[in-house]
C-alpha cells in the first residue's frame, strides 16, 4: 500500500506521520462548496438552487471563510452576483476556476487530515459518480487539482496498484479513531466501488490514511439513497465519546 508519486507527497502513510481525519466539529479553516450548475441534478428544480446556495454562504460568510468551486470566469461572475443579492460578505469568500461535473463536494473533494502540530495533508480519493453516473472524471480531478494549488502533502489511497473509491458521505469520524460506514454502501456489488476489496481491506486502508482505528458497519442506508447506503443522511457522531 503506498501513495500517490508527487513532488508532494511523503514516501510514509498519513497515520505513521501523526495524521487523522479531524471529526466534522473540530476548528477548521474554510467551509469548501462548489457553485451548482448541473441541473439535472434538481429535473424542474434548479431555478431557486443558485438563491439556496446563496443563503447558505451568506450565513457562512459572518462566521468562517467560505471556498467555491466555479467552471470558469463567468461562473464566478454569475455567483458574485448571486450572493451580493443575497447579502453575503464577500470579504471571506475565495473563488476557485477548478471545473467540476456536480456540486457534491463532501463526496469528490479532498478529505483532509491533519496531525497534532496542526500541520494539513489531503488525501486524495478515487471518485467514479458513485458507481452510477458516466460524467465523473472533472469531479474526480477536483483533489489533484486543490493539491497543486493549496501545496500541501497529499496521499492517494490504493491497494494493489488501484485507487481506492471512496466518498466522503459514506463515512464518519469522531475525531478520535471510530469511523461509521454501511455495509450496503462499502461492500455490496450493488453499485460496487472497491470489487474484490474486502471489509479488513477496507478497515487497513482507513487504518492507514485516516488515523481509524475502529470501523462500525451499519448494514444499510435509507432507502431510495441515489448514493446506494451513504451513512451521512443516516446516522453521524456528535462528539467524541
Amino acid at each position: 500500500m503506498a501513495g500517490v508519486k508527487t513532488d508532494l507527497a511523503p514516501r510514509a502513510t498519513p497515520r505513521q506521520l501523526g495524521y487523522r481525519m479531524p471529526a466534522e466539529w473540530e476548528p477548521h479553516a474554510a467551509t469548501w462548496i462548489a457553485w451548482p450548475h448541473e441541473r439535472t441534478d434538481w429535473p424542474g428544480k434548479f431555478a431557486p438552487i443558485p438563491w439556496v446556495y446563496g443563503e447558505i454562504v451568506r450565513r457562512l460568510s459572518r462566521v468562517e471563510r467560505v471556498r467555491i468551486l466555479v467552471e470558469n470566469p463567468d461562473a464566478e461572475d454569475t455567483a458574485r452576483r448571486a450572493l451580493l443579492k443575497c447579502g453575503a460578505n464577500l470579504d471571506p469568500v475565495d473563488f476557485y476556476r477548478v471545473p467540476t461535473n456536480r456540486s457534491w463536494t463532501r463526496d469528490y473533494a479532498p478529505i483532509f487530515v491533519k496531525n497534532n502540530s496542526g500541520q494539513i495533508g489531503i488525501t486524495n480519493w478515487r471518485f467514479n459518480g458513485w458507481a452510477k453516473y458516466d460524467d465523473w472524471k472533472s469531479d474526480d480531478a477536483v483533489a489533484a487539482s486543490l493539491t497543486q494549488r493549496l501545496k500541501l502533502p497529499a496521499w492517494e489511497p490504493s491497494l494493489h496498484s488501484r485507487r481506492v473509491v471512496l466518498e466522503g458521505g459514506s463515512i464518519d469520524v469522531n475525531g478520535c479513531g471510530a469511523l461509521l460506514t454501511t455495509e450496503e454502501c462499502l461492500l455490496s456489488p450493488v453499485q460496487a466501488r472497491n470489487p474484490g476489496l474486502s471489509r479488513e481491506d477496507l478497515r487497513q486502508i482507513f487504518r492507514d490514511y485516516l488515523g481509524v482505528e475502529h470501523v462500525l458497519w451499519l448494514k444499510n442506508g435509507i432507502a431510495g439513497d441515489d448514493t446506494h447506503g451513504h451513512v451521512d443522511d443516516l446516522a453521524r457522531f456528535v462528539d467524541p465519546t
